[in-house]
């Protein structure tokens, strides 16, 4: 099931009730009623049939195609993969809500293991196409009907230079089950069952309550809960490192084969983006450490009395921020309001998602941890995993996942084969969520100190979302080239991870014995990896975006709702182009941090 992973892990520390109010769960019903529905058995068996015909009728044949005939095979392309999806979204949803079930686990594996067989036969597909001759390929295209389908087909025979022969590509197909989606599996069941047992605290917690404690009002609690992931990971880190040493070798050995020149380039690839432009990201990023990470966490010690922040003074809340708890009902007006101001169309598409059942909210033994915004497919819609606890940033989560969803609903009549947005796009709509949220509390601040605290708040926000993740990439990059060298140890992955994070988060902190083990548990690094240069594209690309708006770009709402709707059928240059924005130009990336930079000039400025 391919997901959107959102936000850094945050934590919980309770169920549904707890003076939060009635917490939505699931209804998955629109997808299938239950294991057992005679319309899941009856999507598998039209599976089985519709990929083996599919294959008769067209492998070997699709050069020969015109553009009719191949428009018509596109489309029971994209059918097949619709129902594939819907199947594999019922049961990858539901093995989230509880990811330590067996049963759900192995229904989720074997429909992993019938799907897998059943499009094996497919696989013909890509790599046939890929060979049609460029002449006859741009000829296709020219028709009205394909050429809609142009960005799509191009991403495809982007991978023209990197494809195996049709008997290698069926091999990785069939052995994908056991290669990195069983490490995948492993990873997350393992994270799900361990338990930490905190000083203080009446009974081992989950990884997500004991994450949450790192940002508890209370030091005391903060550092014992920090203290208690690094023994618990390091008691793990052996498996946690042999999972990272599996996956980044499996990685290399296809690399190698498909020729590609990086660890990263397949990502690029994907994501439709070029490689000067994520370097250039990645170059602003990590020349603004200074300005942004390293003098924001100076500040920040000064305003908690203290000569240097540990590891668990970093999400702390500040020392004159009000703790209090913000039920259901009050982050859902919160966030209808603010995307109602912005855009009424927009906020109404958010209803449904609060009263049919496309949100679970709480907290479950099991449950996986962090958000996730989930399209499903592409006639049904998406699905949004919150663990929702009552924190002010719980409500800023929810305004990004509910970003993803509107995006998802927006594109979805593109269709299977384009509605999936670049993961270098994928991020606009959700952090553009969080922005018009907090710019909507910032003008209800009734004082200076309200305003310092929201400003604050948005400030880390943007550092973990800007900076963390640049840091997280960096250690991806070194960790992959280093695997090439051979297997890395513990020590040595240890190592990696602490080189970045120095660098990224500045002279303010000192590192407590443990926390070089805390790559253990960031899910990107396993499920996706170097996904998390998205987040600071997203960040960055919204920064932008929202300078355009508040100076006034004419039509705004109805430019960013058509570049919602589009989806993945244009590439980020056309998409930014009535924005006047290209991110591709070095310089853009500067206006983004700036306004990070800007906001951290007003805390300054406000003292303490």
């Amino acid at each position: 099931m391919t997901r959107t992973l959102c936000r850094p892990l945050r934590d919980a520390n309770a169920t549904a009730g707890g003076g939060l109010g009635n917490l939505p769960d699931w209804d998955l019903s629109d997808l299938y009623s239950g294991e057992d529905a005679p319309e899941l058995a009856r999507d598998m068996d039209w599976l089985k049939a519709e990929c083996a015909a599919f294959a008769a009728d067209y492998e070997g044949r699709l050069a020969g195609l015109d553009a009719a005939a191949m428009l018509a095979c596109i489309h029971r392309h994209e059918r097949i993969e619709q129902v594939a999806g819907r199947v594999m979204s019922f049961a990858g949803l539901r093995y989230y809500q509880s990811t330590t079930d067996g049963g759900r686990a192995k229904f989720m594996s074997d429909c992993q293991d019938r799907i897998t067989d059943f499009t094996t036969p497919l696989v013909f597909f890509s790599l046939e196409f890929n060979r049609i001759e460029e002449a006859a390929y741009q000829a296709l295209v020219a028709d009205a009907g394909l050429a809609r389908y142009r960005v799509a087909l191009d991403r495809m025979r982007a991978m023209r230079p990197h494809q195996l022969s049709d008997e290698l590509e069926r091999f990785l197909h069939d052995q994908s089950v056991v290669g990195a989606s069983a490490w995948n599996r492993l990873f997350d069941e393992t994270m799900a069952g361990l338990e930490f047992t905190v000083a203080g605290e009446d009974a081992p917690l989950s990884l997500e309550s004991t994450l949450n404690l790192l940002s508890d009002p209370d030091r005391a609690r903060r550092e014992a809960g920090a203290r208690a992931l690094a023994e618990v990971f390091g008691r793990n880190i052996k498996l946690f490192a042999r999972v990272h040493n599996t996956l980044a070798k499996e990685k290399a050995v296809e690399d190698k084969w498909r020729k590609m020149p990086t660890p990263q380039a397949g990502r690029h690839l994907a994501n439709h983006v070029e490689p000067e432009v994520v370097e250039a990201l990645r170059n602003a990023v990590v020349a603004a450490y200074p300005k942004l990470s390293h003098r924001y966490y100076r500040l920040k010690a000064k305003w908690m009395g203290l000569d240097k922040l540990q590891v668990w003074d970093r999400n702390a809340p500040l020392p004159t921020e009000e703790v209090r708890t913000v039920g259901w009902d009050e982050a859902r007006a919160t966030v209808s309001g603010a995307y109602r101001a912005f855009s009424p169309a927009l906020a109404d598409l958010l209803v449904p998602f609060f009263e049919r059942g496309w949100i679970d909210a709480g907290v479950k033994p099991g449950k996986a941890p962090g958000a996730f915004a989930h399209p499903t497919v592409t006639d049904v819609h998406p699905y949004i995993m919150l663990n929702y606890l009552g924190k002010p940033r719980d409500v800023m989560t929810l305004a990004h996942e509910l970003g993803h969803g509107v995006h998802q609903v927006l594109a979805a009549p593109q269709g299977e084969m384009l509605a999936n947005t670049p993961l270098t796009l994928a991020e606009t709509a959700s952090v553009f969520g969080e922005m018009l949220t907090f710019r909507a509390l910032l003008a209800k601040a009734k004082d200076a100190g309200e305003r310092k605290t929201l400003l604050a708040g948005k400030v880390e926000d943007m550092i973990n979302t800007v900076v963390r993740q640049i840091a997280f990439y960096d250690f991806e990059c070194k960790l992959h080239a280093a695997r090439m060298a051979g297997e890395l140890t513990p020590e040595d992955i240890n190592t990696l991870w602490m080189s970045v994070q120095g660098e990224s988060l500045g002279d303010a902190f000192e590192f407590m014995d443990g926390y070089e083990t805390f790559w253990s548990y960031i899910p990107h690094f396993v499920h996706t990896p170097f996904y998390v240069y998205a987040y600071a594209f997203g960040d960055g690309l919204v920064n932008a975006l929202y300078a355009a708006y508040e100076e006034g770009l004419p039509d705004f709402q109805a430019k960013y709702l058509d570049m919602l709707k589009a989806g993945g059928s244009r590439h980020h240059k056309d998409l930014l182009a009535p924005f006047g924005l290209d991110a591709s130009d070095p310089k853009f990336w500067d206006k983004g941090l700036s306004m990070i930079s800007g906001m951290i000039d007003e805390l300054e400025k406000i003292g303490d």
